[in-house]
């Protein structure tokens, strides 16, 4: 089981120093991944007081391309993990382009987890359609495996026409890996027929977590594969419990199939990066044996 981090996009701040030592940090401990949020604005909750997101104005977050492509500069192994990109308020060719350059110079060292979104004031802003996103996501996937693999495309679908133009230079990963985000059966359904990888949430290694991968399961083998095919990454939280307790969800989440884990230090309470990196490496010592 791969194990990663999640970069503590809404505490560490702007200090690109800071942002570098964390990401080193990461490295040297020996962890496999470093993943990032997405969220491109954030909504000022105190003019909309019906307000329910969990995200404001007031909460830091560094663009995922961006900030690996920063990272990617400063660090030799470790991988590059979206957690996730809003695919469909973003236009689909220069996802396609910016993820591609991205993995090039940084050495194929990209995965990319895409999803839908909730926050429908972002996609105002950003010029897309909030009510068709997830229909319009499939087709996104097409276009971004074919512009990844092919030199010339020529493509027309519902939402996208390109003629006969391509992208240079082409990815190292051809394709580069697609993990999807969400619990919905749809996106349930999707994953196991185009995706490569789940992000579960909401629900921990117990019997509901169960439930949720044999369904998942049995979605891929009506797909044609096998659940082999599909690699899975939940998340633990510091914030819930202490050494003993870390070591024992991530073994329940290997026993239940789990390819891949990732641990989140932000909402522990912490009030220095320092406090970021002390307990990654705490948790790091919890989990390497397992």
């Amino acid at each position: 089981m791969r194990v990663g981090v999640v970069f503590p996009q809404t505490e560490i701040g702007a200090d690109p120093v800071s942002i570098r030592d964390y990401a080193q940090a990461a490295e040297s401990l020996g962890y496999d991944h470093l993943l990032a949020y997405d969220h491109v604005l954030g909504a000022n909750a105190a003019s909309r007081p019906n307000w329910s997101g969990a995200y404001k104005h007031t909460d830091s977050f560094h663009e995922p391309f961006v900030l690996f492509s920063y990272l990617a500069g400063i660090t030799q192994k470790i991988e590059f993990v979206s957690g996730i990109i809003i695919l469909p308020q973003r236009q689909t060719v220069l996802v396609a382009k910016q993820a591609a350059a991205l993995d090039v110079l940084s050495g194929g060292r990209l995965r990319l987890g895409i999803g839908i979104g909730w926050n429908p004031v972002e996609y105002e802003a950003l010029g897309e359609n909030f009510h068709d996103r997830g229909r319009r996501s499939e087709e996104q996937i097409d276009v971004l495996r074919q512009l990844w693999t092919r030199e010339l495309v020529t493509y027309e679908g519902r939402w996208h026409k390109i003629t006969d133009a391509g992208l240079n230079p082409l990815p190292l990963q051809r394709p580069i890996p697609l993990w999807f985000g969400g619990t919905s059966d749809t996106v349930m359904r999707r994953l196991a027929r185009i995706g490569d990888g789940w992000f579960p949430q909401g629900f921990g290694p117990d019997e509901l977590g169960r439930e949720n991968l044999e369904k998942l399961r049995a979605y891929i083998r009506e797909a044609g594969k096998a659940p082999s095919e599909i690699g899975v990454e939940p998340r633990i939280s510091v914030s819930h419990g202490d050494p003993d307790a870390w070591a024992e969800e991530a073994s329940a989440w290997k026993k239940l199939g789990a390819t891949h884990l990732s641990v989140n230090t932000m909402g522990a309470g912490f009030s220095s990066l320092q406090n970021h990196i002390d307990v990654i490496e705490r948790f790091k010592q919890a989990v390497e044996s397992i």
